[in-house]
């Protein structure tokens, strides 16, 4: 037996306003998921957390507190909207949780940063320990070098991708040229053009990829010069929203001989070109400082660079089968961390969300709970 209790954080304040929420500004609580074995005393959480998804219902919480694992599902401030997400404070936010549940009975807390969060782990992680970062890429606080961060105890990166901006590159369509219209395409990038079928030849994923990175450079150029304008417009203005469009088309979803696996053609959003377009796919939505810090390629949140900085021991989980992050992005993960204390475990088949996979989720927490007992996490 289980149970299960709703967790009120404070939330850490100061910068702009970001959130669209009045009630969620006036409430200043983060809210989060805490699952406990009835049987025997945990000391040991493991948060699981997410830039934005809602992890008050996360699929490992109750099995691990099954297996007498007290486990919390915790959301940030930009819960369910990254379009004015600043990743940085996304960092205050789980330092607020390590914080609120190591000043409340627990002795350890276990970081597990699941899908997007993998980049968000180990950012935090690295910014606990050895804190560097005294600004966003826009200029703006917070200084992690003085929020005076809690370390976890350990890190898992679960069905993880190394960070929210090199994942957004690798997804990003770079046949679109002019980003106010979508649907004029540059046919000699376009890979949803029949004239370049699957599978591609090298030649093509060659300048397809440096195409995605020059797309996301010209856009971070726009953006630095529209903040540069706003300031020396005055009026106090200091961000703008705009849509990125275009944001699905990793060659990966098209062509499975693209870093072969298990996996499922398509995207989690279903056809790829559908999702290419769909407003509620990855990051068509964001504003110019939450560009620079979340989207452009001078984005803090590079996992397997922070991983590098981590003493604490190290477990990356990734399923064959899954769709969205790839055996490479696991493996980058796993060489980017810079001790002999991590694991690299694949499960056969399993695939982002152990969709109608319940004995491979069943296997996921076996092997976090065999993890944690053998570094003294339990």
């Amino acid at each position: 037996m289980t149970s299960q209790e709703l967790l009120a954080i404070p939330m850490p304040t100061g910068g702009r306003l970001d959130i669209y929420s009045g009630v969620a500004r006036l409430a200043g609580k983060l809210w989060a998921s805490c699952h406990r074995a009835q049987v025997g005393e945990s000391r040991t959480a493991v948060l699981i957390v997410h830039p934005t998804s809602n992890f008050l219902g996360h699929y490992a919480l109750e099995p691990l507190a099954a297996r007498g694992v007290t486990a919390v599902g915790m959301n940030t401030r930009y819960l369910g909207n990254d379009s004015a997400l600043i990743t940085e404070n996304c960092v205050l936010d789980v330092g607020a949780g390590i914080r609120y549940l190591k000043d409340n009975g627990f002795d350890k807390v276990v970081l597990m940063g699941n899908s997007g969060g993998g980049g968000l782990v180990s950012l935090y992680q690295s910014q606990a320990e050895r804190p560097s970062i005294t600004a966003t890429p826009a200029g703006d606080g917070p200084d992690l070098t003085q929020a005076d961060l809690p370390a976890a105890d350990g890190v898992i990166c679960a069905m993880a991708h190394p960070g929210r901006a090199s994942v957004y590159t690798e997804w990003l369509d770079p046949a679109i040229t002019d980003e106010e219209r979508p649907f004029e395409r540059d046919p000699e990038l376009d890979a949803f053009d029949p004239r370049n079928p699957a599978p591609y030849s090298p030649e093509f994923i060659e300048r397809y990829r440096a195409a995605q990175v020059a797309r996301n450079e010209r856009i971070t150029a726009w953006v630095r010069q529209r903040l540069a304008e706003l300031e020396a417009e005055g009026g106090g203005v200091e961000d703008l929203p705009f849509t990125v469009h275009g944001t699905c088309a990793d060659l990966r979803f098209l062509d499975q001989s693209i870093e072969p696996s298990d996996r499922e053609p398509g995207t989690l959003w279903g056809d790829p070109w559908v999702a290419n377009f769909l407003p509620a796919s990855l990051g068509h939505n964001t504003s110019l400082r939450s560009w620079l810090s979340q989207w452009s390629l001078e984005s803090n949140a590079d996992g397997p660079f922070h991983l590098g900085r981590v003493s604490v021991p190290v477990l990356v989980a990734y399923g064959s089968a899954d769709n969205a992050a790839f055996p490479a992005h696991a493996k980058a993960l796993y060489d980017g961390v810079g001790h002999d204390d991590k694991q690299l475990v694949e499960l056969a088949g399993a695939n982002h969300y152990f969709k109608g996979q319940p004995e491979l989720l069943e296997q996921f927490v076996d092997t976090v709970v065999d993890w944690l007992d053998a570094h003294g996490l339990r």
